[in-house]
């Protein structure tokens, strides 16, 4: 089991190997595998690049982010520049279809809202936005239209999991109410515990998962 002293310099030296990251302007603090990233970035996509980074190294069981996003130059934008970009990345992402998703931008903060089929058309709609110049934040309020009776949801993850997984499948229950699913269980890679996530949303019906599936190491 990694010491906490271990894994933030594990920590740091990923910010450091990772191109796309200026690790001299962040900060990482450890406390019981709770890892804190603070300091500024220059982008969205720099932040969002630093979370990634960090949830790479074994032994994170969590992950607290303190980096604020400082716009210089010419990345600064108007609100109305900045919807403008949104609305136009979003008609030209194949997996989303015209007028599902709502766009507000307050203060470079995008809001995507609306209504979709699928998980991966979430995910198609914010990955589009996260690189472009200006954001300063998103917030993800699309939502899954069910489609499916919930019968058969927790079969179909079940056998999603025992189809994929790396480990015992058996490490992870699954459970639902309604359209939410509920994963439980441990895991000893972020990878791992995505996977599982990943195979939730990938069935049909599903609007929400809960994802307290845990890490050890």
């Amino acid at each position: 089991m990694k010491s906490d002293s271990q894994i933030q310099k594990d920590v740091l030296d990923e910010l450091l190997w990772e191109p796309s990251v200026h690790a001299a302007e962040i900060g990482v603090e450890v406390h019981e595998g709770v890892v804190t990233l603070a300091g500024h970035v220059n982008s969205y996509a720099e932040k969002f690049q630093a979370e990634q980074a960090a949830q790479r190294v074994s032994g994170v069981k969590a992950l607290a982010m303190e980096i604020d996003v400082k716009l210089v130059g010419s990345s600064k934008r108007t609100d109305a520049e900045i919807a403008a970009s949104v609305e136009s990345a979003l008609q030209w992402t194949n997996f989303v279809s015209k007028d599902s998703v709502k766009v507000m931008v307050e203060k470079g903060l995008v809001t995507l809202s609306g209504d979709v089929d699928w998980d991966y058309q979430r995910l198609a709609a914010v990955t589009a936005i996260r690189f472009l110049r200006g954001v300063k934040g998103i917030n993800d309020q699309i939502s899954i239209k069910p489609k499916v009776a919930v019968a058969a949801v927790k079969a179909d993850i079940e056998a999603a999991l025992k189809r994929r997984a790396h480990t015992d499948s058996h490490a992870i229950s699954v459970s639902v109410k309604g359209q939410a699913v509920t994963l439980s269980g441990k895991v000893h890679s972020w990878s791992e515990r995505d996977l599982a996530a990943t195979s939730a949303w990938g069935t049909a019906g599903v609007y929400q998962v809960i994802n307290n599936i845990e890490l050890i190491s």
